[in-house]
């Protein structure tokens, strides 16, 4: 393998990425308030097709991204106020989130399938950042969103350790009661934290369809609502961390798609057994979570899908 060649797989990883790593940060603001959204998928998938009928309704590609956050930021205040405001259990009213989404983007976007976006997002290189040799064509020679995502992490690590919204916010998932008590909203902020989570995951919808694939497909997620739950388990919710998940899940994609290309020892492994393999880990992540043990030994927020009601703390 030459230079080039790892420098386009890497590359390539890096935008298979970001959709995870967007998803995976909304998500990860989301259970360090102790809410746990499982309806990533679902709304992921609404965030794709309401991105894809925005652009082409309107012609540009900056309302769709918009449209896709608006409309994951309605989803993630439903099911704020089923979990949240009402209690239902997190985990059914996150499947409940999947199967709607699914849902309504099998049926609405019916029409819309393999019609190619006129506008997308181009790659945007960063002044001399993207002159440096190997590093700059894989990190800085990437479009906007890719760049968003960069900052994201950043802003998102600023927040939850060196703020004290963000301390507050990290304590709502670890004692609510406490939080109560020092004069904080919980049910303020775990509203918002979902509602914040639910955009991200609209976001990352709308990545995959006018920024990576440039059109809808029903089912076009794949999946990848889940690995991005997965992800934030595997990195510990860490927002640091999990860059670096994300970029190894993005280079496990890259490697499926690329793999008969690259040969060598590749040629002998079934495509479908290349496949499962981010799945498989999504799988065994989403499984040690259900153990509380576990949760707690990779540091899980203690409160993490339990409802709150202030006349029991």
């Amino acid at each position: 393998m030459n230079t080039t060649i790892l420098i386009n797989i890497l590359a390539g990883s890096v935008v298979a990425a970001t959709p995870l790593l967007i998803a995976a940060l909304g998500e990860l603001v989301v259970e360090r308030s102790g809410v746990l959204n499982l309806g990533i998928e679902g709304i992921m998938l609404i965030g794709a097709l309401t991105a894809v009928a925005a652009t082409l309704a309107t012609g540009t590609v900056i309302v769709g991204v918009f449209s896709a956050i608006a409309a994951g930021a309605l989803l993630g205040l439903l099911f704020s106020l089923l979990t949240v405001t009402i209690r239902a259990d997190h985990v059914v009213a996150g499947l409940t989130l999947v199967l709607l989404g699914d849902g309504i983007s099998s049926f609405s976007g019916h029409g819309l399938v393999a019609k190619e976006v006129p506008q997308s997002l181009h790659a945007v290189p960063i002044p001399v950042l993207s002159d440096v040799p190997f590093l700059g064509p894989i990190f800085f020679d990437q479009n906007l969103l890719v760049y968003f995502s960069y900052i994201m992490v950043a802003a998102i690590w600023y927040f939850l350790y060196r703020t004290r919204p963000g301390l507050a916010l990290r304590a709502a998932g670890e004692n609510p009661s406490a939080v109560d008590v020092a004069g904080w909203n919980v049910f303020r902020i775990r509203h918002l934290a979902v509602i914040f989570g639910a955009s991200m995951a609209g976001l990352a919808g709308a990545f995959l369809s006018i920024a990576y694939l440039n059109s809808w497909a029903e089912g076009m997620t794949a999946g990848r609502g889940w690995v991005a739950l997965a992800l934030v388990i595997f990195a510990g919710w860490h927002p640091v961390k999990l860059l670096g998940g994300a970029f190894l899940f993005g280079f496990a994609y890259i490697l499926i798609a690329e793999s008969q290309v690259l040969g060598g020892i590749f040629y002998y492994v079934s495509t479908y057994i290349m496949q499962m393999f981010p799945y498989l880990m999504a799988i065994a992540m989403l499984a040690a979570i259900g153990r509380r043990a576990m949760r707690r030994r990779i540091g899980a927020p203690a409160a993490l899908a339990l409802p709150y009601a202030r006349e029991e703390r």
